[in-house]
């Protein structure tokens, strides 16, 4: 059946945005194919054929002029030539304006068509079945292809089929989501052109970029910092498309002035000229900062399980997590300085999101100095508070901790409680909360009164600390993904930081009598008594503590 063809809102210039068909005021007489127009990195931009490309640049580099010109080429072409639909996503309704206007001036004067340009409208089918409307601009060629420039980001782009350009990606609300979506295009033979300036290193097109040049994702990467494209003759095109007279000292002049223009503001500077990603917006913790605070010798231990985890039989759970402990914490554990006191953070995730726990040690220095982090993702509810109750029961001179006991993490904070009583503070995380501790944290990275581990995630789940409404914590929309390839949410720097909370409150010493040193299941799974605490002569006051469903 033939889909019903969109609505048109307006089709005469006359009754379309007066600034839509001038494009970006490009002369009459312009032919972009005329030998010495293009520079350099737009030619090799054009030439890249690739299914995939993504291209970091500075700002006003003319890659968006060179792809409207490869998309009127690839429009205007019958399907024996390679042509195609051609859809493009800004990240603004302007710049899908200025966008079309290009293609009608390529339309005109490259591929000798009077195309006209249409506003209508665009359906966005949504995945539960409704729809909304996007007002969008479209150009249809002789050959039967459209150019279309849609002026709203499409919340599901799955239906399109052809060649998708997504301009200033980095500054799209979701931009993870709609490469994920483009993805399908590839089935069917389409392509993916992902173009944008830097913003931040956390953002997800710095991700994209991160994981291209390390061949985790196919996409040919293109470079193109401003100078570079100055050195191209960028301002020999201003001048051209000004009616300016080109001199070497008018364009040193001209890019200083540009440069200067930013002021101290050199890190922004060097993101939107020389695509080099400053820390995100509004950061509390630059990364130079951050990585002078690391060391090495803390460990960092991960553990992630399969779903299949969690159908196994509970004896068979335990036991595994049991030999997990003994063969990949117990070492650790055991070199850990028994004269010194122990504070932990806990910052709590079942899926998604990973689940810190950091320990950390208060030196006579008063630094507190992390010495072991356990990471533990798709971990269910009973396998981490028995790797908790095993790291706890080892920690010499267990002074406090805190335990993030929002949403799930409530039982977790619970039952930890239960167990060391006064030494557990269960923390809603609030941004009242993160008022009184998060300033002080980060305050304590600048005085070095605290050393973390030197591991990448670690140091990037800092960088992910921002001022939000003038509040240290990280932003609740941020995900970026981790070196195993998954979500994070700064979940070691909020474990961090509420260790550093947990090291401020006052610990409560107790004396203990060894009751017996008998062994407990979780270090003698065949033991008669599977009930008892991990280690009793490390249970509180000597108790002996019992374990199973009573934890």
């Amino acid at each position: 059946m033939t889909e019903p063809a969109a609505p048109v809102l307006a089709r005469e210039e006359e009754k379309l945005p007066a600034d839509l068909t001038r494009g970006a005021e490009i002369p009459a007489e312009l032919d972009p194919l005329a030998d010495g127009i293009l520079m350099r990195h737009q030619v090799e931009w054009l030439e890249d054929k690739s299914d995939l490309k993504v291209c970091e640049k500075g700002r006003r580099t003319g890659i968006t002029f060179a792809e409207a010109l490869d998309d009127t080429l690839i429009a205007a072409s019958a399907r024996s030539a390679g042509g195609d639909n051609v859809f493009y996503i800004g990240d603004t309704k302007d710049k899908g304006r200025e966008f079309i206007g290009y293609v009608a001036h390529f339309a005109r004067v490259v591929a000798g068509e009077l195309a006209d340009i249409e506003e209508f409208v665009f359906k966005d089918q949504r995945e539960d079945g409704s729809s909304r409307d996007i007002s969008a601009y479209r150009i249809t060629f002789a050959s039967g292809y459209r150019v279309e420039a849609l002026s709203s980001r499409p919340e599901n782009i799955r239906g399109l089929q052809g060649i998708v350009v997504i301009d200033e990606a980095a500054f799209h609300k979701d931009v993870r989501a709609v490469l994920d979506a483009v993805n399908a295009l590839l089935i069917w033979g389409g392509k993916i052109r992902v173009i944008s300036t830097h913003n931040g290193v956390l953002n997800p097109f710095n991700e994209l970029i991160r994981e291209a040049r390390a061949g985790k994702v196919p996409f040919n990467i293109h470079h193109i910092p401003f100078g570079a494209a100055v050195a191209n003759g960028l301002y020999r095109r201003v001048c051209l498309m000004r009616g300016l007279t080109w001199s070497e000292e008018a364009e040193r002049e001209w890019e200083q002035r540009i440069r200067g223009a930013y002021g101290a503001r050199t890190s922004a500077m060097s993101q939107e000229l020389d695509v080099v990603p400053a820390d995100a917006e509004g950061a509390a913790l630059a990364r130079v900062v951050i990585e002078q605070v690391t060391d090495r010798s803390v460990d960092v231990v991960r553990l992630h399980l399969p779903d299949s985890f969690k159908a196994a039989d509970k004896g068979a759970r335990q036991r595994q997590i049991a030999d997990w402990c003994r063969m990949h914490l117990r070492p650790l554990l055991d070199r850990l300085d028994p004269k010194r006191r122990h504070d932990f953070g806990h910052d709590f995730a079942r899926s998604g999101d990973a689940s810190d726990l950091v320990i950390q040690q208060l030196g006579q220095d008063l630094v507190r100095r992390w010495r072991l982090v356990v990471e533990m993702r798709n971990v269910p509810f009973e396998a981490q508070r028995d790797i908790l109750f095993y790291v706890c029961d080892a920690v010499p001179r267990l002074g406090h901790g805190a335990l993030d006991a929002t949403g799930n993490g409530a039982y977790l904070a619970e039952v930890a409680a239960q167990r060391y009583g006064e030494r557990i503070s269960e923390i809603k995380l609030s941004r009242e909360w993160y008022r009184e501790n998060g300033t002080p944290y980060v305050e304590a990275f600048g005085e070095r009164t605290v050393r973390i581990a030197a591991d990448e995630d670690v140091v990037r789940d800092h960088q992910a600390l921002a001022y939000d409404g003038g509040v240290v914590k990280v932003p609740d929309d941020m995900r970026y993904k981790g070196s195993d390839g998954f979500d994070r949410h700064g979940d070691t720097a909020i474990a961090g930081m509420l260790a550093w909370y947990a090291s401020r409150q006052g610990a409560i010493e107790y004396g203990y009598v060894p009751v017996s040193q008998s062994r407990s299941s979780f270090d003698d799974p065949d033991g008669d008594d599977p009930g008892l605490a991990r280690d009793p002569f490390r249970a509180p006051l000597g108790v002996r503590l019992r374990s199973g469903d009573a934890w």
